[in-house]
C-alpha cells in the first residue's frame, strides 16, 4: 500500500488541527517539540491512514512530523511518538521473524543492559574540492557514509564541513518471565533510542531492572565478518519511536476509587491481620509464625534519611532454615507471585555478577554496559532467594552489602556505578546435617559466614518432627487438595491482597507513639541485661542494636497492616513476639539456659567464648610451668576443675589450631606460637 507523501501530510494536517491544536499551542509555549498521539484517535478519524502507519511507518511518521512542522509555529523539526496501539500488534521477541521487518509493532520485555548515551551522526554535508558544490548525505546504516562522486565529475576525496548529531542509545531487552515456558532461555534483543527518548528524565525509566513496553519499527543490522566483509545474515532490532515503563513496584501500583474504598472497608475489620495470614501460601499448613512474618515483610518499615546522609533501611529480611520436604520452596514461589516486582531465583544457579550487576562489552558504543542482577532488577520490590547456602562463597560475598545499605557499588573496566537495590529479601537454606539442630550455632549448620546471617532481622528454623496430632492434620490438608485442587482459597483473594499491600506502603507512613518506643525500650533493656552468668565469666549478650531496629521495622509494618500513621503498643508487642519466637528458636543456648545473640552474629555462644579464654590460659600457665611443650592430658586435667569436660577441651584446641594460635609438634603435645 504506498500513498502519496503529499496526500498523507494534508490529512495528517487535518487530524491535528481536529484533535491536537491546542496540545500543540501549549507545547510550542513550553519549547517542547515532541508530540505524543493516541493511536485510537488517529484509527478514529482515519483508519485507511491509521492502517499506513503500521504497514510503512518511517515514511508514515515521517509525513506526519512534516505536517506539525508546516504549521506557522516557531519551533521545527517536531517528533510525533505514538502511544495506545492495538494489541494485535504485540508480539514476543522470540517471535519476531523477517515478516516483521519495517512494520510497527510492540516489544515488552527487561532491560538488562543500557549503554552511555552517546551523539549519533544523523547527517553529514560535504563540500567537492573541484566545483564547490554542497553534497549531503543521510546517514542511515551504523557506518558513516561519504559520498562517491559529485555532479562535475570528481570521484573521492570530498572535504566534511558539518555534520548533525543526535543523541543515542542502545539498550538490549530482555523476555519478561512470565512468558516463558519450562525451559526456555530468554531471548534478547537490541532496542536503539535516539532524541528525546534518551533526555535524562526518560532514561531514569529504562535503567537495567526495568521492565517496559517499546513501540518501535523492526530493523535488520548488517552482521559484519572478521575479514571486515559483510556477512550475508542479520540482526533484528527495533528502532525505537516512544517507550514506557510498565512494571511498577509496592508504591507504584495504580489504584482506582473502586479499589480504595475497598481497600479502607477491609482496614477496619478487627482481623484483618489474621485473614491476611491465612491468605499467604494457603496450600502450606501451619507455619502461623513464619506468615505473620510474611505478611509484615510485605508491608514493610519505613525508610529513614538522616541529615548526615546515611540512610537507615525499611525493608525487612528474612532467613528460612529448615528440613528437606518442609515446605519453603512453595512458601517462596508463593510469596515472589504476591509481591509486585519480585524475582525469584536459586542460589545453586546465581553468581554474584548475577544476583547484583556487572559490566560487558557493549558492541554498539564500542564500549562498556552496565547489566543488572537480580536484587536489582528487584529494587523497590522483594527478591526470593532459594537454597542460598548452595551459592559459592565468594559471590555470596556481593550480599553483604546489598542487605544493609541497600546499593550495588561496581568498579570495573572504565565504569563505577553505584546501583540501588533497595529491595526486600527473603532467602532459604538447609542445614548441612539435613536436619536442623538446636543445639548447634545456626553458623555451624548452614553453609553462610555470621556476618551474613546476622544482616537477616528474622531467621526461622523449620522442623519436621514426628506429632501425631499435627502430622493427621497435615496429610488430611494435603491429600484434601489432591482430590479437590479448587479448594485453595484464600481469606482474601490474591489480587486484592496485591492491592492492599500496595496501598499501605504507598499511602501509609507510621510514625512511632511514646508507648511504643517504651515498650521497645523496656524489653531491649531488660533483655540486655537479664543475662547474668558470673563476675569472672564472658557474659552473653541476649539481643544488639540490629534487633532493635528490626524491631521498630516490624512494629511499624504492624500498623500498616490495620492503614494506620501510628504505631501502638500492641504493633510494638506484636514485634517483640515475632522477635523473641526467632531468638528462642535460633538464638537460645542450652549451656546458659540464656539467649545468646552471638550464636547468630559470630557463631560462637558466650558460653564456648568463656571455654576459649580459659584453655587458652590454663596452656600460658602450663608453658610457664612445663616449658614450651605442653601435654594435651595435663590441659584436660586443669579444664575438669573449671566444669569443661574432655570433648570440648578438644573441640577448643582443634579451634585454636585453625586459627594458628597453636600447633600440635607431637602427637599428644601442644606449644603456643
Amino acid at each position: 500500500m504506498h500513498v502519496d507523501a503529499t496526500e498523507q501530510i494534508e490529512r495528517f494536517k487535518e487530524f491535528f488541527s481536529y484533535n491536537y491544536e491546542d496540545a500543540l499551542h501549549h507545547l510550542v509555549s513550553r519549547g517542547i517539540n515532541v508530540l505524543k498521539i493516541d493511536f485510537a484517535e488517529l484509527a478514529k478519524f482515519d483508519p485507511e491512514l491509521a492502517d499506513q502507519l503500521l504497514e510503512e511507518p518511517e515514511e508514515t511518521i515521517r509525513a506526519a512530523e512534516l505536517a506539525i512542522d508546516s504549521f506557522d509555529f516557531q519551533l521545527k523539526n517536531f517528533r510525533v511518538r505514538l502511544y495506545n496501539l492495538p494489541r494485535d500488534q504485540f508480539v514476543f521477541v522470540r517471535d519476531i521473524r523477517s515478516s516483521h521487518l519495517n512494520k510497527f509493532m510492540i516489544i515488552e520485555g527487561i532491560v538488562r543492559q543500557s549503554s552511555d548515551v552517546r551523539p549519533q551522526v544523523t547527517s553529514a554535508k560535504f563540500e567537492c574540492p573541484s566545483c564547490g558544490n554542497t553534497i549531503t548525505m543521510l546517514q542511515l546504516d551504523s557506518r558513516f557514509k561519504e559520498p562517491t562522486r559529485c555532479s562535475c565529475g570528481r570521484r573521492g576525496r570530498f572535504r566534511l564541513v558539518s555534520k548533525d548529531l543526535v543523541d543515542a542509545q542502545r539498550l538490549v531487552l530482555e523476555e519478561i518471565p512470565e512468558s516463558l515456558e519450562g525451559g526456555e532461555q530468554p531471548k534478547r534483543l537490541s532496542v536503539f533510542l535516539r532524541e528525546d527518548l534518551v533526555e535524562p528524565k526518560m532514561e531514569k525509566k529504562t535503567t537495567p531492572g526495568s521492565k517496559v513496553i517499546v513501540y518501535g519499527i523492526v530493523k535488520e543490522v548488517p552482521i559484519f565478518l572478521r575479514t571486515g566483509a559483510q556477512s550475508i545474515r542479520y540482526d533484528l532490532m527495533i528502532e525505537a519511536n516512544n517507550i514506557e515503563p510498565i512494571e511498577k513496584s509496592f508504591g507504584e501500583l495504580d489504584l482506582d476509587e473502586t479499589d480504595e474504598k475497598e481497600i479502607k472497608k477491609l482496614s477496619q475489620d478487627p482481623k484483618i491481620f489474621e485473614k491476611l495470614v491465612k491468605s499467604m501460601a494457603p496450600s502450606i499448613y501451619g507455619h502461623e509464625k513464619i506468615k505473620e512474618a510474611f505478611v509484615l515483610q510485605l508491608m514493610g518499615g519505613v525508610k529513614k534519611l538522616k541529615e548526615d546522609g546515611t540512610t537507615t533501611r525499611g525493608d525487612i529480611h528474612i532467613l528460612l532454615v529448615g528440613d528437606p520436604g518442609s515446605g519453603k520452596s512453595q512458601m517462596l514461589t508463593f510469596i515472589s507471585k504476591i509481591a509486585p516486582k519480585g524475582r525469584l531465583v536459586s542460589g545453586k544457579g546465581s553468581t554474584g555478577a548475577g544476583l547484583t550487576a556487572t559490566v560487558v562489552k557493549d558492541e554498539f558504543l564500542r564500549g562498556w554496559a552496565l547489566e543488572a542482577g537480580a536484587l536489582v532488577l528487584a529494587n523497590g520490590g522483594i527478591a526470593v532467594i532459594d537454597e542460598l547456602d548452595k551459592m559459592n562463597p565468594e559471590d555470596r560475598d556481593a550480599l553483604h552489602e546489598a542487605l544493609e545499605q541497600q546499593r550495588i557499588s561496581i568498579s570495573k573496566a572504565n565504569i563505577q556505578a553505584t546501583l540501588r537495590a533497595e529491595t526486600t529479601v527473603l532467602a532459604a537454606a538447609n542445614p548441612k546435617l539435613g536436619r536442623f539442630d538446636p543445639y548447634t550455632p545456626i553458623a555451624a549448620q548452614i553453609d553462610l559466614p555470621p556476618t551474613l546471617i546476622n544482616r537477616f532481622d528474622l531467621i526461622f528454623p523449620i522442623r519436621d518432627l514426628p506429632n501425631r496430632d499435627l502430622d493427621e492434620k497435615i496429610a488430611g490438608h494435603v491429600l484434601n487438595l489432591q482430590q479437590n485442587p479448587e479448594d485453595i482459597r484464600t481469606e482474601i483473594p490474591p489480587q486484592l491482597v496485591k492491592k492492599y499491600l500496595s496501598y499501605a506502603r504507598q499511602k501509609v507512613i507510621p510514625h512511632l507513639t511514646n508507648v511504643a518506643i517504651e515498650e521497645i525500650k523496656e524489653f531491649y533493656v531488660g533483655l540486655r541485661n537479664s543475662a547474668q552468668v558470673g563476675e569472672s565469666e564472658i557474659r552473653p549478650i541476649p539481643i544488639s542494636a540490629r534487633q532493635l531496629e528490626a524491631l521498630v521495622r516490624l512494629a511499624e509494618a504492624s500498623a500498616r497492616v490495620r492503614l494506620s500513621d501510628k504505631v501502638t503498643r500492641e504493633d510494638a508487642k506484636r514485634a517483640i513476639e515475632l522477635l523473641k519466637h526467632c531468638l528462642m528458636q535460633v538464638g537460645f543456648d542450652y549451656e546458659t539456659g540464656q539467649i545468646d545473640i552471638d550464636r547468630i552474629a559470630t557463631g560462637l555462644p558466650a558460653s564456648q567464648r568463656s571455654r576459649i579464654v580459659t584453655i587458652r590460659e590454663i596452656i600460658k600457665r602450663l608453658e610457664n610451668k612445663l616449658g614450651k611443650m605442653i601435654p594435651i592430658t595435663d590441659v584436660i586435667t586443669e579444664a575438669a576443675e573449671q566444669n569443661i569436660n574432655e570433648a570440648q577441651v578438644e573441640e577448643v584446641i582443634e579451634q585454636l589450631k585453625r586459627e594458628a594460635e597453636i600447633f600440635e609438634p607431637r602427637r599428644g603435645f601442644v606449644s603456643r606460637l
